[in-house]
């Protein structure tokens, strides 16, 4: 029995050792929801990148969900070193309720802590058989649309405000024409799921609804997993800018000794390797290399942002997303 515990205790000591050398260290990516495959190809690359810089492996761990929800759970104690999300104002919740993170951390890395950004764009079914190619196709006749509450999704808001921003040049700013088309425009909503995965099941698996509204990247990867016979993608000539916002959870990174790494993960997004790989998830970048290359892969889009077009999201939430804002006010009946 002794001579079995002693070898017991060698082999565990040997499989510890075997996994401190495969994995010496290791960080937290706190992410949105439909990130997951993203993220499982840039990890490789990153820890490869790493391992020839400093001679030290690295595991990721990789945490999913709405981004929100994802910023709450880091609020309530999980140790994410970086967060990777679709929503400025989920990042800006780690500093104005946790202090977790600095005021200016859009400043920390490049393009506003943004490495790649994307915008709203359609998946319809084969053959295109509503005829949709613009917001306003989304309002005619019998039409029913699938995307994410915009109560519980980043992605849903984006669609919301791209359809706004849409009425308001449509409208020349008159307000109440603007209200009055976002008013169809929600009413046209068969199912509103509470995030993007939710309304890819809706859409495809259950069936429902002509057209699915989500990110570009999202919808293209869709169709790509999902049958590129059966749906096509369409991208509207006007749409919203939708930035995916990252930073170093400075405190949580610095307790976890991992400062550093957390901050080369988040740079080595702007690299020409993993730049290239961005585009692969049909991600819009800023490397003017790998634009060129990629050039005929993206529509040309006129974009607007949420700055320019709604003063920033403190304002847009406070109005639209708000208990009793403007989106309540549309759906009351």
């Amino acid at each position: 029995m002794r001579r079995s515990l002693k070898w017991l205790g060698a082999v565990t000591l040997a499989v510890a050792a075997a996994a401190s050398h495969a994995e010496d260290r290791t960080l937290l990516n706190s992410s949105y929801d439909i990130a997951r495959e993203l993220f499982a190809a840039y990890n490789p690359l990153f820890a490869e990148h790493w391992k020839q810089e400093h001679n030290e492996n690295v595991e990721i761990k990789q945490s999913h969900g709405g981004s929100s929800k994802q910023a709450q759970a880091i609020l309530q104690g999980l140790r994410a070193d970086v967060v990777t999300y679709n929503q400025v104002t989920d990042v800006q919740m780690l500093h104005d309720k946790g202090k977790l993170i600095p005021a200016d951390w859009q400043k920390a890395f490049p393009n506003n802590s943004s490495p790649y950004y994307s915008t709203t764009a359609f998946l319809v079914r084969k053959g295109n058989p509503k005829g949709i190619r613009n917001w306003d196709d989304l309002v005619k006749g019998d039409v029913k649309m699938v995307f994410p509450n915009p109560k519980t999704s980043g992605n849903g808001r984006y669609t919301y405000l791209a359809a706004w921003g849409f009425a308001s040049k449509l409208y020349n700013g008159d307000e109440a024409k603007t209200r009055e088309f976002v008013r169809n425009f929600l009413a046209h909503v068969a199912v509103f799921d509470t995030g993007g995965r939710g309304a890819t099941t809706t859409f495809i698996e259950r069936g429902i609804g002509d057209v699915l509204i989500s990110f570009e990247s999202e919808v293209n990867n869709i169709r790509k997993e999902y049958g590129q016979d059966d749906y096509e993608v369409v991208v509207p000539a006007q749409s919203i800018l939708a930035e995916f916002p990252v930073a170093v959870v400075e405190k949580n990174a610095e307790r976890n000794g991992n400062a550093e790494l957390a901050k080369d993960y988040l740079n080595y997004l702007y690299s020409e390797p993993a730049q290239r790989l961005l585009t692969t998830f049909n991600y819009r970048v800023h490397n003017a290399k790998v634009v060129e290359e990629t050039a005929a892969q993206f529509p040309q889009v006129e974009l607007f942002d949420v700055d320019t077009q709604f003063g920033g999201w403190d304002k847009v939430n406070k109005e639209h997303f708000a208990s009793g804002g403007i989106l309540d006010q549309l759906q009351a009946r």
